[in-house]
């Protein structure tokens, strides 16, 4: 019988890293869908005739920010994914603060306008 050499590679050292930073990445598109759709979701419930009306503008802009949103976080993500491998290996891992932070503002701020108008509308 002859014996198996295995090569290590780099990534193989740290296989449960690399593997966590794939379900990180994972979710991260998960949650870009959602907001996304989310998005799509308000700029459609709310279409009527007039789509010049304040309340019309109003959901469209909520629609589109979240949709930037929903496209900002799958971009974002993706170059966090590369740069988290990169730094994986060569131990030298740092948290993605400014990501964070980016994408929570985002968030705050298209909640932040969803909550407005709906509370216009139900006054």
């Amino acid at each position: 019988m002859e014996k198996q050499t295995r090569i290590m590679t780099e990534d193989s050292k740290y296989i449960q890293q690399h593997l966590a930073n794939e379900r990180t990445y994972l979710a991260w598109i998960r949650t870009a869908i959602a907001i996304t759709g989310i998005g799509f979701l308000i700029i459609n419930l709310h279409i009527k005739s007039s789509f010049r009306s304040l309340p019309n503008i109003a959901v469209q802009g909520i629609g589109a920010l979240s949709v930037l949103a929903g496209i900002s976080t799958i971009i974002f993500s993706t170059i966090s994914y590369f740069q988290k491998a990169k730094q994986i290996n060569e131990q030298t891992f740092r948290t993605s603060r400014p990501l964070i932070l980016f994408l929570s503002i985002l968030m705050l701020l298209v909640l932040s306008m969803f909550g407005v108008y709906f509370f216009a509308v139900l006054l």
